[in-house]
């Protein structure tokens, strides 16, 4: 008996360690499932078969697209996976990866700052990709391969060639790139394929010249100068659509009218009507001279002849001319008349002087301005139109009157020099241009909205041009770059003046979701919102294909970092100024939930979009821009820590948003994420770590952020907590309305 026990508890180890052990540690490298993990759902969660957003084992599970080495990640294969989403920062976290191949899906955001430095191979080519190449590249000391053709990529290519000794493939094709190509680039000494064609790259070429190249396409660039001569050796080499510069020689003056002086041998022998042509030799027989003297004669019969068809021509037109304007003058004085009699009939005022401009006769009401119906777009955009066909000078003139009225009618205060330049902006060139202010025009891509309907249709904001939105962020530069979301990248400007606006920059996948109109009229609700804890919307742009917000800067960042990344800031977030920035975020949501007709459902409550001023007042970010969420939000929310259990059923209310500011509230008590990969699995989502601790007073004590140093009132604290357990609650009907919310925080701020 005893034996056979022992062979039983020797079968119970077995089963424990054939079942369990390679869930608890598994053959991946721990690292590695972080970074895929992390990658999984900065991706959206797609559906990929073996992948799991937490955990897991890619190596010993074989999960789709993940190649390993022992217990390391090599290569991650996953092109044409109809992948969405963005990128991750822990991409770096890999530890062995030699292999990146992510082309051919629909990707957007911009390339991580942070890369693992073993890639040899990086594939993201046929993307949506966004923003500036960052000089980050530049730590890829292995990389053979690199391929970010067809996306949104714009900015200058970055000056970091000269540690990328390996390099043999670039493929920056098909962006937006403009600037001139960086002299590291020189330094590529194994380059033997260089891709750069479709952008707006200018310069000489003369940084190529030694490189071993034996394919080079740089075809529809502004590349200038003389091709130097050891390119033109190259085996394939692609150069059309560049305004290369072409030797022309100069052309010999034409030969004069007038009978040469005697013995000048030579122009004068030139036949007839080949006077620019190469002088012939000299004449050697003077029995020619006689025929010199007929010649001569005859150019001065032949010049006669066209100087008279000339001078006819000129009295014809001339004559034409008057005739139009007689025509024309006496169009306008008719027009003018029965201005004249309209004018007296409906306004007959004595003594009034009835010599006005003609723009100036019908005055439309301010408010028809301002709130222009959606359905009149096409009509106003007909008469943009068929306004083009008017004089230079009646263009001016309006130019002129549309400028003073929005100077006027413009409440928010921007420097002078911007108003000009992002209000009445030049009319785009024929062809593209590469300026000092980095303007990106491409050819291809048609303006998605006229400059003078955007400014038009909403009124209450300005309209900023991409070129001075380029200049004012450094061309949207890293050292400008704040940070990204589910609709794209935000980016620091800074005015002449001082002041900083932050300049969201919607991704492409985001833009394909609405029209011109329906962006538009998203723009003129936004500005409608106006409450001391949101952030208030300045600007927007729409112009070359982009999709640009422009809202107040808030110094301090958001919520989210000062829980979790600034120090600094952690250390002086009290107990009483916690209250008061959840009373201050609901607030917000109140004033979103009941004062806005129709009300507004946020739908993306989360400490990220809580920015906080220089005085530490909350800013709520992204209000009233729900119908540019994501398909993907419930995943994505739900991956963070944020959703509501209703989400999963496709239901979103404002009783969801209640949800979501009740984890905010838990951030706020415990200093914890909302959805934490790098705590023990059962602390990682906050709010089922929470809730069973919430009616226990020592655990809920336990629970306080430390660096509150027990500093609270106990009292408070089990109020503050019974407000978190109404908001988390499960059924959406049991938690309260956020106008109870606020009232219940007001007793708790001193």
């Amino acid at each position: 008996m005893g034996c056979l026990t022992f062979e039983k508890f020797t079968w119970f180890f077995v089963f424990l360690e054939i079942c369990f052990v390679p869930i608890c540690y598994g053959d991946t490298d721990p690292r590695d499932v972080y970074a895929i993990n992390s990658l999984y759902a900065s991706l959206g969660y797609p559906s990929l078969p073996g992948w799991l957003p937490v955990g897991g084992d890619p190596c010993g599970q074989s999960w789709q697209g993940v190649q390993c080495v022992n217990s390391n990640v090599t290569g991650l294969v996953l092109s044409g996976a109809n992948l969405g989403g963005r990128l991750t920062e822990d991409l770096g976290v890999f530890a062995s990866i030699i292999q990146i191949d992510l082309s051919s899906n629909q990707i957007g955001g911009g390339i991580p700052l942070n890369l693992p430095t073993t890639l040899q191979h990086f594939y993201l080519s046929g993307n949506l990709l966004t923003g500036i190449i960052p000089d980050t590249v530049a730590s890829l000391g292995l990389l053979t391969d690199l391929s970010l053709n067809d996306n949104q990529l714009i900015g200058v290519v970055p000056d970091v060639f000269q540690q990328l000794p390996t390099l043999q493939n670039l493929d920056l094709s098909g962006n937006h790139l403009t600037g001139q190509l960086p002299a590291s680039m020189g330094n590529l000494a194994s380059l033997n394929i260089l891709h750069l064609q479709n952008n707006q790259l200018s310069g000489t070429l003369n940084v190529l010249q030694d490189l071993p190249l034996r394919d080079l396409n740089i075809m529809n660039n502004l590349f200038s100068g003389p091709i130097p001569d050891k390119l033109l050796a190259i085996p394939s080499f692609s150069r059309a659509g560049n305004p290369f510069n072409t030797t022309v020689m100069p052309s010999p003056p034409a030969v004069s009218p007038s009978l040469p002086p005697s013995g000048t041998p030579g122009p004068e022998a030139a036949p007839r009507g080949q006077g620019t042509q190469p002088l012939p030799p000299p004449v050697l027989f003077d029995s020619v001279e006689p025929s010199r003297q007929t010649k001569g004669i005859s150019w001065i019969v032949v010049g006669g002849v066209v100087l008279l068809i000339v001078f006819a021509l000129g009295l014809c037109l001339l004559v034409s001319l008057c005739c139009k304007r007689r025509k024309t003058s006496k169009k306008v004085a008719k027009n003018h008349e029965m201005c004249e009699v309209s004018e007296r009939k409906e306004n007959p005022k004595p003594g009034q002087s009835l010599d006005k401009p003609l723009h100036q006769t019908e005055k439309v009401p301010k408010e028809v301005v301002s709130r222009p119906a959606i359905g009149d777009m096409k009509d106003h955009r007909r008469n943009n139109l068929v306004s083009t066909s008017e004089s230079l000078q009646g263009k001016d003139n309006n130019r002129k009157t549309t400028l003073l009225k929005n100077q006027k009618e413009h409440k928010i205060d921007i420097s002078s020099e911007f108003e000009a330049d992002s209000l009445v902006p030049p009319p785009p060139p024929p062809f593209p241009i590469n300026s000092g202010d980095g303007l990106v025009s491409d050819p291809i891509l048609p303006l998605m909205t006229s400059r003078r309907p955007a400014m038009k249709s909403v009124n209450s904001v300005n309209f900023f041009t991409i070129a001075s939105l380029q200049q004012r962020t450094n061309s949207f530069s890293q050292e400008n770059f704040i940070g990204s979301g589910m609709l794209g990248s935000v980016y620091k400007a800074e005015l002449l003046s001082g002041r900083l606006l932050a300049v969201k920059k919607l991704d492409t996948a985001v833009i394909l979701q609405q029209s011109d109109e329906e962006f538009l009229e998203l723009v003129s609700h936004i500005s409608k919102l106006k409450h001391p804890n949101i952030v208030e919307l300045v600007g927007y742009c729409v112009e070359h294909g982009q999709r640009l917000l422009i809202y107040e800067y808030c110094i301090n960042g958001t919520l989210n970092e000062a829980l979790h990344l600034d120090d600094q800031i952690h250390k002086s977030l009290s107990w009483n100024t916690r209250m008061r920035l959840a009373l201050q975020a609901a607030r917000a949501i109140e004033y979103l939930h009941e004062v806005c007709r129709p009300p507004v459902i946020y739908q993306n409550f989360k400490s990220a979009n809580i920015l906080l001023d220089d005085d530490l007042i909350v800013r709520v970010s992204d209000c009233g821009l729900a119908p540019l969420l994501p398909p993907n939000l419930t995943t994505q929310l739900q991956g963070q820590g944020y959703g509501a259990p209703e989400l999963e059923l496709g239901r979103y209310t404002h009783h969801s948003d209640v949800y979501s500011f009740g984890v905010v509230m838990l951030e706020l008590l415990t200093g914890r994420k909302a959805y934490d990969r790098s705590r023990p699995r059962g602390e990682q989502s906050l709010v089922r770590w929470a809730i069973p601790r919430l009616h226990d007073i020592d655990a809920l004590s336990k629970m306080v952020d430390a660096s509150l140093n027990g500093a609270y009132p106990s009292k408070s604290l089990s109020r503050f907590a019974d407000i978190i357990s109404l908001c988390i609650q499960r059924e959406p009907e049991f938690r309260p309305p956020i106008s109870e919310i606020v009232q219940n925080l007001l007793h708790m701020v001193h």
